[in-house]
């Protein structure tokens, strides 16, 4: 089974690491061409663009920053969220405390 990644903005794409300068692009045509090549690259050098008509198309990633990015969208947003999904979260357990107005001290 398959997992979706969200979409990311150019800016987002920056950030996580996977900005390229154009130069090192690949039309569509020529990665299919010289897929052998376009392999190694990602392996050695890092993600590759590949373009469609002049246009982003996609971008090549050596499986292992996949499995990072995947690893980050599977995180909780904030610690609600963390909270929301632990299996823990129906369990029952009382997280009430009684006030404790601290104790007399004779001085």
């Amino acid at each position: 089974m398959s997992r979706k990644v969200p979409l990311r903005s150019r800016g987002q794409r920056r950030s996580l690491g996977l900005a390229q300068s154009r130069q090192t692009g690949w039309q569509l045509q020529e990665a299919k061409a010289r897929f052998s090549e376009l392999f190694r690259r990602t392996r050695a050098e890092g993600p590759q663009w590949i373009t469609r008509q002049g246009k982003e198309a996609v971008v090549m990633i050596p499986a292992e920053e996949f499995e990072q990015l995947l690893a980050r969208t599977m995180q909780p947003r904030s610690l609600v969220e963390f909270f929301r999904r632990s299996p823990l979260a129906k369990a029952g357990v009382n997280l009430e405390r009684t006030r404790d107005y601290g104790r007399r001290i004779d001085l």
